[in-house]
């Protein structure tokens, strides 16, 4: 029996995820929007093109949160996109209600299900999505820490001209500008980038990382990123169903993890079937701690503020 896979959310990023969950045949999917005829017309067109690609994951369409019961993970994408000029904070107040009725919908129909976040301001989201679901915070987690390695990766892989693939990468903190890329932990088959880069090439990178979503923004003008987005989602939403034990950066909630506490903030974690199953304490530095503890402050005063 396939796994059972719900998508909140049936725009760019979550017709994306539903496409590629299905093409991977890694669950049965629902997508699920308020837009009536939305979701039930991407999910025909996706069954449809089931015969040319060879995938035997049934796609259903629905605005009815029943159709999602019973979920073996629901991944919430719903809320507005970035346009040009937003910060993820931004959209703060207005992705709020959206995430709170969300979640009570998640609650009532697949309280077993693992929550997995990819609405922004993500990790303050992700923490709005724990305190109403009433989930262990091992079942509710964002995405977040995935994409920004994989872009960290790509731009790495641009820079050396060397295939993407042996870039392995680690961005810590919160999925924003305050985002902690981490070059110590960063390798090219092994080979930190600190031995194949000079210091400023590097520091470009890092900047460029950290703006990354910003910068597909300002190219399209009316809409944020999706293919990548929805990749690591994917990414996740496999580890867990597969049980691989992978080692993902993800918004996780920390319980005095890197002297932080009540806060869900990027760190590698192992994700299996449980969801997160173990929090990794890297040895940072102290300028990389201070980076991480002052990205955590910042998502912890929003926080606060919303009255969360």
């Amino acid at each position: 029996m396939m796994n059972k896979v719900s998508v909140v959310g049936a725009g760019n990023v979550g017709a994306t995820i539903g496409l590629l969950l299905a093409q991977k045949e890694i669950a049965d999917v629902v997508l699920l929007d308020v837009v009536e005829g939305i979701p039930q017309g991407k999910a025909l067109d996706m069954m449809e093109a089931a015969p040319l690609q060879g995938y035997n994951s049934a796609i259903t369409g629905t605005q009815d949160y029943r159709d999602t019961a019973g979920s073996d993970i629901v991944v919430v994408t719903a809320g507005l996109a970035r346009k040009p000029g937003m910060s993820r904070e931004d959209l703060l107040v207005k992705n709020k209600e959206i995430i709170e009725s969300v979640v009570e919908q998640v609650r009532a129909h697949s309280p077993g299900s693992i929550i997995i976040l990819v609405t922004n301001p993500l990790d303050i989201m992700t923490y709005l999505a724990w305190k109403v679901s009433g989930f262990e915070p091992k079942k509710v987690l964002g995405q977040a820490g995935v994409l920004d390695s994989s872009r960290f990766r790509c731009f790495i892989a641009m820079e050396l001209g060397v295939s993407v693939e042996d870039v392995s990468a680690m961005v810590l903190g919160g999925h924003g500008d305050s985002m902690v890329p981490l070059p110590r932990y960063t390798t090219v088959s092994g080979i930190t980038i600190t031995e194949l880069l000079p210091a400023d090439a590097i520091e470009r990178i890092v900047q460029r990382t950290r703006k990354a979503g910003g910068e597909i923004v300002a190219h399209l003008k009316t809409g944020s990123a999706y293919y990548s987005p929805a990749a690591a989602t994917v990414e996740m939403v496999e580890a867990i169903l597969k049980d691989k034990k992978r080692i993902m950066p993800v918004s996780a909630c920390l319980t005095g993890e890197y002297g932080l506490d009540d806060i869900y903030i990027g760190v590698p974690v192992i994700l299996g079937k449980g969801g997160v199953e173990k929090i990794i304490e890297l040895k940072l530095t102290g300028d990389e701690l201070a980076a991480l503890q002052k990205s955590a402050a910042i998502y912890k005063e929003k926080i606060q503020n919303l009255g969360i």
